[in-house]
């Protein structure tokens, strides 16, 4: 005889259509069939570094440094004011470079100064020889261009004792180019790394060359940076790396070729 219990009747109706309720219907299996097995959990967008980022940023910091050097150039700033830029580039060159930054606020703002100091003291010289700044510039420009074809023929490579002789090299150019200057305050000239005579003009082309061993050391960053996924955010660090080279260059340049010519 069949049982009239309400509560039985209803769990034998729930074993029936299943404790999950009824059944799926054919369009719901398939779609549970087609689902992915495994869903992984969503992450934050992040984009790597490329090649094209870093030449937008390097022109962006390069612009700024020659916009600024241009603005300087043209109000013709009084010579305090662009030692007392270098003073401050010098201080934010420091903090960007030993903290590896890429605040973009950071590293536009040390193009500003340094570009207001570059103006200045490229208009004195430009005063003295007629020409020199473009000879300059071109000169810094054939450094970068020889530099990069170097790099990409792999006719140097970068190697960890490359960057510590480099390193090393850059230190004690340093520490000479104080030295010259203490004893400068007592003879005239110092040691003579800074006069037109053959030690200063080895000097400098001893400068010119550290300058482009620092340039392979930035292109060496930056195809690793984009060859091991570097944040997109690294292309400002190696923006800042290339135009604190070229800086470098420059100057140099600046200095050699004003020994070897004479104004009318």
């Amino acid at each position: 005889m069949e049982s009239k219990n309400p509560v039985f009747s209803r769990s034998r109706q729930q074993a029936a259509t299943g404790w999950a309720g009824p059944n799926p219907s054919p369009d719901q299996l398939q779609n549970m069939y087609d689902a992915p097995s495994y869903a992984p959990p969503s992450r934050p967008a992040f984009r790597t570094m490329t090649l094209d980022d870093v030449v937008v940023r390097g022109f962006l910091t390069l612009g700024t440094l020659v916009v600024a050097a241009a603005a300087a150039w043209i109000l013709n700033v009084p010579p305090m004011v662009a030692i007392g830029a270098a003073v401050v580039a010098l201080i934010l060159g420091l903090i960007a470079s030993f903290t590896m930054s890429t605040n973009p606020a950071l590293i536009l703002a040390y193009a500003v100064f340094e570009g207001v100091f570059l103006g200045k003291i490229s208009s004195v010289f430009e005063g003295m020889v007629s020409g020199i700044v473009l000879q300059a510039v071109l000169g810094t420009a054939f450094a970068f261009g020889a530099v990069l074809t170097v790099y990409s023929l792999r006719i140097v490579r970068v190697t960890p004792k490359l960057v510590k002789f480099t390193v090393a090299a850059a230190i004690a150019a340093i520490g000479l180019l104080l030295v010259n200057m203490l004893v400068g305050l007592f003879n005239d000239g110092g040691l003579g790394l800074r006069t037109d005579s053959p030690i200063g003009w080895i000097f400098s082309v001893v400068m010119i060359l550290l300058g482009c061993f620092f340039l392979l050391l930035d292109f060496d960053s930056i195809e690793q940076g984009v060859k091991q996924g570097a944040p997109e955010k690294f292309a400002w660090q190696c923006a800042f790396g290339l135009t604190l080279s070229l800086v470098w260059i420059y100057l140099e340049v600046l200095r050699f070729v004003s020994y070897f010519t004479s104004s009318d």
